[in-house]
């Protein structure tokens, strides 16, 4: 047997089981189309309750297509049911010239989604019974299927995984109040926002009382402010006012007075004395 069919086989071992199975059904390329459609159901995660529209006492899950399903071969109409919950699900597949419409509805939400199929693209219609060679671009109309007839089953599937983690870690995902995780092996420590920066700011010159940070602060210190200080050491001292070492290095000094060179007083003779029009004085 040829590497190709060998590698065809392997990726379609399921399909070729189910194809033998019904292969005295089928008897057109429509029927080989279905069939393939009907596979990608089963492998995405349904199973075939039946035909028709209406359910049936005889309904039972099955990865088998039931032995009237292409009793019209204008009109294809399956049933199918979740494997793992209660959505049941309706397809359709009508002919029109050589081209098949799929429909597939789900039956609780009434969402639907549609496929065109051009069966001459996809089937040999004279190798309708040798299975090797009865599929033309398998991958591609598998990838149709997945993309335009089942795109909710991904969404499904996603909802299926969230509902079976762990319940406590929902809960702590879902609580408002709950304090990040301090564990770096869990994404590193927390990222607090920075208290004085918008919106967060209001207060901030008690957090940072000497402006350190561009801010006003809410101190007045010559020697930590934000403003240009003239070069004024108060640990040098200060000349007829603190001896050298008077004031620690680097310890605050709020001055009491003119800081830097001691001003001269005034003129003791800057005003004239009372009287001093009167000349016997």
């Amino acid at each position: 047997m040829p590497s190709c069919c060998r590698q065809l086989q392997g990726k379609m071992a399921g399909l070729e089981v189910l194809y033998t199975c019904v292969a005295d059904r089928i008897g057109c390329p429509q029927d080989a189309v279905v069939c393939f459609v009907h596979w990608e159901m089963i492998k995405n995660g349904y199973r075939c309750i039946g035909s028709g529209d209406e359910p049936r006492s005889s309904d039972k899950k099955s990865e088998l297509l039931p032995a009237d399903w292409n009793n019209d071969k204008e009109l294809y109409s399956l049933r199918y049911k979740a494997s793992d919950t209660d959505t049941q699900v309706v397809l359709k597949a009508i002919t029109v010239d050589s081209t098949l419409i799929f429909n597939l509805m789900n039956s609780s939400t009434k969402q639907v989604s549609d496929l065109m199929v051009s069966v001459g693209d996809h089937v040999n219609a004279d190798q309708l019974h040798t299975f090797d060679s009865v599929y033309k671009d398998p991958d591609g109309l598998a990838q149709k299927v997945k993309t335009q007839l089942l795109p909710a089953q991904t969404e499904r599937k996603n909802r299926r995984e969230e509902e079976e983690e762990p319940p406590r870690r929902r809960e702590e995902d879902s609580d408002p109040l709950r304090m990040p995780s301090r564990n770096p092996r869990q994404g590193g420590p927390p990222h607090w926002p920075d208290p004085l920066v918008p919106p967060f700011a209001a207060g901030g010159a008690d957090l940072d009382p000497f402006g350190s940070r561009g801010g006003g602060g809410m101190i007045v210190d010559p020697l930590r402010s934000g403003y240009p200080r003239s070069g004024f050491d108060p640990s040098s001292g200060i000349p007829d006012i603190l001896p050298p070492g008077a004031v620690p290095p680097g310890a605050r000094f709020d001055p009491f007075g003119p800081v830097g060179r001691r001003r001269p007083g005034p003129d003791p003779d800057h005003m004239p004395p009372p009287g001093y029009d009167d000349m016997f004085m």
